[in-house]
């Protein structure tokens, strides 16, 4: 007989090697039902149905010695042989979803944050820096526009950006200072022009910091220890007077009461 495919034919159609199709036929799972004069094997229409439903077991993971025992199963009808296929697709592709969601949620986390190592988040921002700011900060502000913007400018930032915004926030801390030493009270011009450049600091490096988004900043100043805590250790007495020169600044700029 010589008709049917050569295996070379089929190597091609199904896109595996020969070396593959004679392994199956040595271990037979996928024995050609005919052979040339010659000896040569030939596979009918039948031998590529089940060659088909062998690399569909395959892409699943199934063994080779599972699948000859699924394919050899009698009791199992061609349109039970497709139904099981179907039933395995649509859990592969529920799989596959899920992997996909969890990866695209790692490319999004590799976009959000500070993008540097701990030991360099500690060397730009000191000893005071502590890891889970982050994850509370995302916890609290993580389903808004001003969090999504933030993640999406920082995401970029490099060592470099972070040391030159710490940099600038130093300065602006020792500008504070040395108004609040000196007695300015915080509803004085010098004082509010120094919150605005707080505010725009925010503005030009995170999110569009709003007054009333300015406003709930200056109220976690002296509710929170810990930040309140931040401009104490600059000086006694200082999350206050700014708390209060932001929202002064607020009032002045917006025209609305403080």
């Amino acid at each position: 007989m010589d008709g049917g495919h050569t295996v070379g034919a089929v190597a091609r159609i199904a896109k595996v090697t020969v070396r593959t199709l004679h392994h199956y036929d040595e271990i037979g799972l996928l024995s050609p039902r005919a052979r040339t004069r010659a000896g040569y094997r030939r596979y009918d229409e039948a031998d590529l149905t089940r060659l088909q439903r062998i690399l569909f077991y395959r892409e699943l993971g199934f063994p080779l010695e599972e699948i000859a025992t699924i394919l050899d199963d009698d009791s199992v009808s061609p349109s039970e042989h497709l139904r099981r296929q179907h039933r395995l697709l649509t859990d592969r592709i529920a799989h596959l979803q899920e992997l996909a969601a969890a990866v695209e949620h790692a490319m999004e986390a590799e976009k959000m944050g500070i993008q540097l190592t701990p030991e360099e988040k500690f060397e730009v921002f000191g000893e005071s820096y502590r890891e889970e700011w982050e994850s509370e900060a995302e916890q609290r502000w993580g389903d808004t526009e001003a969090w999504a913007q933030s993640q999406r400018r920082t995401g970029s930032y490099s060592k470099a950006d972070w040391e030159r915004i710490k940099a600038e926030a130093d300065a602006l801390n020792a500008r504070l200072v040395e108004l609040f030493t000196a007695g300015e009270p915080a509803d004085g011009g010098p004082a509010m022009d120094l919150a605005e450049v707080h505010r725009q600091h925010i503005c030009e490096n995170f999110y569009d910091c709003t007054f009333e988004i300015h406003r709930g900043i200056a109220g976690m100043y002296v509710a929170d220890p810990r930040f309140t805590e931040v401009y104490e250790r600059l000086a006694p007495g200082l999350a206050r007077w700014l708390h209060d020169a932001m929202l002064a600044n607020a009032a002045f700029r917006t025209g609305e009461q403080a």
